[in-house]
């Protein structure tokens, strides 16, 4: 199986950064002047950095998957320098990959490679930062209030999961789309009446898919063959939900046709915190 990938080539590289707020998935840094790839884990491989590169120096490549294997990902991460070592480590840290970050650090040891502070902190404390998508917070006896009576289900179509839907289906014809981030449903308490009603739905998780190229493309196939008349994105308020807004984005700026985008972030004890519409 193929996995695309994105690669710099650093002499084409200016620095200038334009494609670091794009990748929102934190893999893209400005270190030491040139755009480096500190984490081929978390790289979603959508291409969205790519279109803000004035220089050419981003594409992406196909190559073989295997395993992730954090070795063969220190041996390309050692030869950008201490500073790019530390941002890695620094990036395993705060998404919980203590795993990873502990192979890491005996990879360097190993090597007898000078370890950067970050990473002797990290020996030293064990503290950590923690992705704000994966803090633990107790929300119990938020809301006692007994509920009666039960609701009919909005639900249209099956199946909604992403990878799973045919983006030729009928229940896509000329329908308006929900795509939705898995953890919405659970957190928003009227979620099928205020957001389901008369829409075709699809689910994702940006953080956790794989391939989410496939779901770039099933997008544009919508758009373009099914006649979508609009996508409304719903969120949570983490960083790394905001990638399923990008490829809605992206979807509507590679089809035929353009049409509007609604977006809602939700807090994660359900509330809206932001709504508002790209095109």
């Amino acid at each position: 199986m193929l996995r695309k990938i994105i690669q710099i080539e650093e002499d084409k590289c200016d620095g200038c950064g334009n494609c670091v707020p794009e990748c929102h998935e934190g893999a893209l840094q400005i270190i030491d002047g040139k755009a480096r790839l500190i984490s081929d884990l978390f790289c979603d491989c959508l291409g969205a950095c790519i279109g803000h590169c004035p220089t050419g120096a981003l594409t992406i490549v196909e190559r073989e998957a295997e395993p992730y294997n954090e070795s063969k990902v220190m041996d390309y991460i050692v030869k950008g320098g201490v500073n790019v070592i530390a941002a890695h480590l620094k990036h395993l840290r705060e998404h919980e990959e203590f795993e990873y970050l502990r192979e890491a650090l005996e990879y360097l040891k190993a090597r007898g490679i000078e370890t950067p502070q970050l990473a002797d902190d990290v020996k030293e404390t064990g503290a950590k930062c923690g992705c704000p998508g994966t803090q633990s917070i107790n929300f119990e006896n938020q809301n006692e209030k007994e509920e009666t009576g039960t609701r009919s289900s909005q639900l249209r179509q099956w199946p909604i999961q992403l990878h799973l839907v045919s983006p030729h289906a009928s229940y896509f014809q000329n329908s308006e789309l929900l795509l939705a981030a898995d953890c919405c449903a659970f957190a928003y308490a009227d979620f099928h009446k205020d957001f389901m009603k008369s829409k075709s739905i699809a689910i994702a998780c940006p953080k956790l898919d794989t391939n989410k190229q496939i779901y770039l493309e099933k997008l544009i196939t919508m758009i373009n063959e099914s006649n979508l008349r609009s996508i409304t994105v719903l969120i949570m308020q983490v960083p790394c939900c905001s990638g399923l807004l990008q490829l809605a984005v992206n979807a509507v700026n590679s089809s035929n046709k353009k049409i509007p985008i609604n977006y809602y972030i939700l807090g994660i004890q359900g509330e809206i915190l932001n709504e508002d519409r790209v095109g």
